[in-house]
């Protein structure tokens, strides 16, 4: 299908591995010229280069408001204006609510929330010019339907869908659309570090903790990049054009919630 955004330019932050990279390949199977964003500039050029020639790495660490500047400037630099924005970071370390220092809760706030909200902000002038744009965050199933151990994690991308509700209301009349995905138990790096602590926590090996969460998804299976990045390309989509301020849980039944 046609998504009707080629020659779009797109910035995919924490695109270098993961979500990100699935979300950045999927838009570039559909023509659009993608700024793939990541920490380790090693990756993000490997990442890059496996997407071809009209893609481009921005190394940069979006937890540090000097670096956000700077990425978005250079993303302009070789895509010109950004209409397409994919917002995704790692997520907090999970953990009780009692057992995270302040100082957690400031880095998971700058690094989940505040660097979406700039990244967004930055980048609405291109769009609004434009008259299209595309905001699309990744955050969590959590925020839907909150876990034990995952408070931080949870409380900060809470945080971030209420703002993002609120800026697609304000944008909705200027072409410009704001919709999350909310990733389940998807077999990425991140879900690793959540079965790694559980398994040390309850003293079970890693592949039990694995196979347990499997076991507790309706369609038995983890998710997979490849579920999830056409997802993200159908939102960033002229077919998408009448949607705004939703979230879209991708988890193979997970969440039980009605709404």
């Amino acid at each position: 299908m046609d998504l009707g955004i080629e020659g779009r330019s797109a910035l995919v932050l924490g695109g270098s591995q993961g979500l990100g990279l699935a979300c950045a390949k999927a838009l570039a199977e559909a023509g659009v010229r993608v700024a793939i964003n990541g920490r380790d500039e090693q990756r993000a050029g490997q990442a890059a280069h496996s997407l071809g020639g009209q893609a481009v790495a921005i190394a940069g660490d979006v937890s540090v408001p000097a670096e956000r500047q700077r990425i978005m400037q250079q993303a302009r630099q070789h895509l010109g204006p950004i209409t397409i924005l994919v917002t995704n970071a790692g997520g907090p370390p999970p953990g009780p609510v009692e057992g995270h220092e302040r100082d957690a809760w400031l880095k998971a706030l700058e690094t989940n929330m505040l660097a979406a909200l700039d990244f967004a902000v930055m980048a609405l002038p291109d769009m609004k010019s434009d008259g299209f744009g595309r905001i699309v965050n990744v955050t969590s199933f959590t925020v839907r339907e909150p876990y034990a151990n995952m408070g931080l994690a949870t409380g900060v991308r809470a945080g971030l869908t209420g703002a993002m509700s609120s800026l697609a209301q304000e944008v909705a009349g200027l072409g410009i659309t704001v919709n999350n995905i909310l990733p389940g138990l998807m077999d990425t790096g991140a879900l690793v570090r959540v079965y790694a602590a559980q398994s040390k926590r309850e003293g079970i090996t890693q592949d039990e903790a694995k196979a347990r969460m499997a076991v507790s998804v309706p369609m038995g299976r983890l998710g997979t990049a490849e579920d999830f990045g056409p997802v993200c390309a159908f939102l960033c989509s002229r077919h998408a054009g009448y949607m705004t301020g939703q979230n879209i849980t991708v988890d193979g039944g997970l969440v039980r919630s009605l709404l």
